[in-house]
């Protein structure tokens, strides 16, 4: 019998989509508490348009507090020019808007001219991640206002390397080994990587020092990206104090991943972030439904939104106010009880920053008036 020799055809390389989430804080209303209905409208109609041409598969776009949040999907990879010339275009046209709408702080992170490629290093914060879609992809998209971007490292730490939080560690076969989170040091603009659980100590060295080494990204010991967040502080791009840095995350759940329970329950916590008023200050930080992220008190205390998705074929299923649960009540009362204690520090420390912190407000100028007077 004659035999054919039958070419199989090369398996095609897995799709893969990109998950961008910039946001900007271009105006506030009333003053720094949340985002107009008309600007957020804007933003809407602008990446309509841009999923109708394909620029983006899909998108969500809301606000924490007085900071407009675009999540997009799209095939163009991460740090793409298109995607974050889109991101620019949105919060120009919004910045406009505010302005005509005399919106406090008007375009207050926008802080160049021109698009020059990319929008990290401008004022927008940027959490990015490229994934192929598992046969499930759930995520959660957190949201902070009033709060610096350390505030992801103590629920990261406990998301991805603490079983007392996390039971998955112990009991998950596909999630024994640990994980591989990337530190920045923002200070000095330097990358570490350390494995959990053998590098756990030397981790908790760093990221304990949340205003100067920040988990930029969790990963698998396999590689594959499990969480991402935004690391810009402001007060570093301008050299002074311009507002809060209002960080973004992105964290993949399930299958080898911390559960959707695993990685909300550190926030049940709230635990001490800075920011606050004028960023100078030290708060909890409080979850709640995105209804209520409209931080008034003293500008505060600082709030964080979690919007859950499944994510098929690029498309975003949601979003799900994951927040938007009474067992986490008892998390909003003691963050009210932790701010009463912190307030009646006044301009105190611990409730104030530390002068190290200070140096990009008004400290320095105070100290430049009284230096003739120093003895």
């Amino acid at each position: 019998m004659k035999q054919t020799n039958k070419k199989t055809a090369a398996a095609k390389p897995a799709q893969k989509t990109t998950i961008s989430v910039i946001k900007a804080d271009i105006g506030g209303y009333v003053g720094h508490s949340s985002s107009h209905p008309d600007v957020i409208e804007l933003a809407k109609s602008m990446l309509g348009k841009a999923k109708q041409n394909k620029t983006i598969v899909d998108f969500c776009v809301t606000n924490c507090g007085d900071d407009l949040e675009l999540i997009m999907t799209h095939r163009k990879g991460c740090d793409s020019k298109e995607i974050h010339g889109l991101a620019w275009k949105v919060f120009e046209a919004g910045t406009e808007l505010a302005k005509k709408l005399k919106l406090y702080g008007a375009g207050q992170d926008m802080l160049a001219d021109a698009f020059s490629g990319n929008v990290k290093g401008m004022g927008p914060g940027v959490a990015e991640m490229e994934i192929v879609e598992r046969k499930s992809e759930p995520i959660i998209v957190f949201m902070g206002d009033k709060c610096a971007p350390g505030a992801w490292n103590f629920p990261l730490f406990k998301m991805f390397a603490d079983p007392f939080n996390t039971i998955g560690l112990i009991i998950d076969p596909s999630m024994h080994d640990g994980f591989v989170f990337e530190v920045h040091d923002i200070k000095k603009d330097k990358n570490f990587k350390l494995s959990t659980p053998e590098e756990m100590y030397d981790l908790l060295v760093l990221i304990g020092s949340a205003e100067n080494y920040i988990i930029k990204a969790v990963y698998t010991k396999k590689g594959e990206i499990a969480a991402s967040s935004s690391t810009q502080k402001l007060y570093l791009i301008a050299g002074k104090y311009v507002g809060k840095d209002d960080p973004v995350l992105i964290v993949r759940g399930q299958s080898g991943l911390p559960a959707m329970g695993e990685i909300l329950e550190p926030f049940a916590f709230p635990h001490l972030v800075t920011g606050w008023m004028r960023g100078s200050h030290y708060g909890p930080l409080m979850p709640t439904a995105q209804k209520q992220a409209n931080p008034s008190r003293f500008d505060g205390p600082p709030r964080v939104i979690a919007a859950g998705f499944q994510v098929s074929d690029g498309k975003l299923i949601g979003p799900r106010d994951m927040f938007d649960d009474p067992s986490f009540d008892y998390a909003r009362i003691q963050a009210n009880q932790m701010a009463n204690f912190m307030r009646q520090h006044g301009p105190f420390e611990p409730h104030r920053l530390p002068l190290a912190e200070m140096e990009y407000t008004t400290l320095p100028e105070v100290l430049k008036k009284l230096q003739s007077r120093m003895k």
